[in-house]
């Protein structure tokens, strides 16, 4: 019943333009996103507690990648960034500041490559909104797994997904299936097809697939060398005032790790599984020499690094993913590591040149093709961070290039002045000696700063007009005082606060 569903819908598709020859020459594409999965949770990541085989297998076969980020590390503007190809302030995406418009969505890379006669199909998270449209996109791909909001890790509670539920009543499972008969589906019309599918695990509250209950039962996990409150003390007292920072001892990263570190893996262990399902299919349909397969996560997690808990921050562990891709058409495999550095800008324009098509002028990305052939090369100097959503002191901007990381924390208080973090990433890859302050470090400190300087510079140029995005130009400008900073809206929790009302003391008559 599912596969004649499918075929159906796929039989209404008209694509006049693409030959039968065309399309057997068009690769299919498959991009596989978890939600929340931290760099150093997969075997081939150097995790020798883990057991992740399938996601091991696809970095063998492939470029493993380890140094790529998320240009903004929470769920619904890193959709966007995937989507699109651009920076937050360009999508003009993210909580608390707005949905994507039409026009926008109309240059992503799902839109853009149905137009040329793939085959699109999503399931999972969607992640964010389009104006008109809400979180039911389904009229913009021709076959529709997605959901609302979070989704939920009970299939039966997806829509979209339901009708997997008997045979996969956990959602991880149930992308893995969905995957399957989109495969088969496209085989039998003989279509290049593009799957994109976002798991919701392993993102909280954790709900792990029971079947996989004695994966990592009773099992002991090593912690990270900068694990804990004391190897936070030299971070600004910025990055302490967000929500990350009570969640390290709230979600039980503290006293309870081991226990909170099994779930967690637990959840990864099922996407794996899943992963294993697509890839049996590709053989099955005789499409594996012809399919890539993308492999990440929305954004990283913390797990307890540096005291902190959940994302958001530019630190490396909430700020890079994993990433593998393995082009079977390509010379990439035989455990070949790429240290370039990537960014989740990086997917719409690598995805558009796999599918033979151009790259809009709009997207920030570059394509990451060159790499699989050539994994020591590089493909950009610099790349921007950014957190433009919660508590006012969290958000910032952030520089980052092979070696270094600098970040301006703008914020300032009674109790707190702005400061400069400077790490040496390199020689110091757990962030634990800021160098902003050290004279040593001063010209590379000038260097970044003007790194910095000259992203503000392009936020400033291209970045939207709505959705309070061109505020943060002057709230992130190094030159102007802290106290002379004026926002039209400042995020800070649940309520937009007024600068030009809490100056003139009338925070009393905001709240009324």
């Amino acid at each position: 019943m599912k596969t004649c569903i499918l075929r159906l819908l796929i039989t209404a598709i008209c694509v006049s333009a693409w030959g039968s020859t065309a399309a057997a020459n068009k690769p299919n594409i498959i991009y596989l996103m978890a939600d929340d999965q931290n760099f150093g949770s997969i075997g081939i990541y150097g995790n020798a507690e883990v057991q992740t085989p399938q996601m091991d297998k696809l970095g063998r076969d492939g470029v493993v990648f380890d140094r790529h980020y998320n240009t903004t590390s929470i769920c619904m503007a890193s959709r966007a960034n995937v989507m699109t190809g651009m920076y937050e302030y360009k999508t003009g995406t993210n909580f608390e500041h707005g949905d994507m418009t039409p026009e926008i969505w109309a240059k992503s890379y799902p839109v853009l490559l149905r137009e040329a006669g793939y085959l699109t199909a999503f399931a999972g998270k969607f992640g964010f909104e389009v104006e008109g449209y809400g979180y039911d996109c389904a009229e913009f791909f021709d076959v529709w797994g997605g959901g609302r909001g979070q989704t939920s890790y009970k299939t039966a509670a997806n829509k979209s997904m339901a009708k997997y539920a008997k045979e996969y009543p956990h959602s991880t499972l149930s992308y893995g299936a969905f995957g399957q008969d989109v495969i088969k589906a496209a085989a039998d019309h003989g279509k290049p097809f593009c799957l994109s599918i976002s798991f919701k695990a392993p993102h909280k509250p954790e709900q792990p697939d029971p079947q996989f209950n004695d994966v990592y039962a009773g099992k002991t996990f090593t912690k990270p060398a900068n694990f804990g409150r004391e190897n936070g003390e030299h971070l600004s007292e910025q990055s302490k005032q967000g929500r990350q920072y009570p969640r390290f001892k709230d979600w039980g990263y503290a006293d309870n790790y081991d226990k909170v570190m099994a779930i967690y893996y637990q959840q990864i262990y099922a996407i794996d599984v899943a992963l294993g399902m697509i890839r049996e299919e590709l053989e099955r349909q005789g499409l594996s020499d012809n399919t890539v397969i993308i492999y990440t996560s929305d954004n990283g997690f913390l797990c307890g690094a540096h005291g902190y808990g959940s994302k958001v921050l530019p630190l490396e562990e909430s700020s890079r993913a994993p990433l593998m891709i393995y082009d079977p058409r390509s010379g990439s495999g035989h455990g070949k590591r790429s240290g370039a550095l990537t960014g989740n800008i990086d997917f719409a324009p690598t995805i558009l040149e796999l599918a033979g098509l151009p790259v809009p002028e709009n997207m920030d990305g570059v394509s990451l093709l060159p790499l699989l052939n050539e994994p020591g090369g590089d493909v950009r100097e610099s790349l921007a961070l950014m957190n433009l959503f919660g508590d006012q002191p969290t958000q910032s901007l952030t520089m980052v290039t092979k070696d270094w990381k600098y970040t301006y924390w703008w914020y300032g208080d009674k109790s707190m002045q702005p400061v400069e973090e400077l790490f040496h990433l390199s020689k110091d890859p757990g962030e634990m000696t800021n160098l902003a302050s050290n004279p040593e470090a001063s010209q590379m400190l000038e260097a970044m700063r003007a790194k910095y300087d000259r992203q503000l510079g392009h936020w400033e140029d291209e970045g939207v007009s709505y959705n309070h995005y061109a505020q943060y130009t002057g709230i992130f400008d190094r030159s102007v005082p802290w106290h002379e900073k004026k926002l039209d809206r400042l995020i800070h929790g649940k309520e937009p606060i007024h600068w030009s009302d809490k100056q003139k003391g009338s925070e009393k008559r905001r709240k009324k």
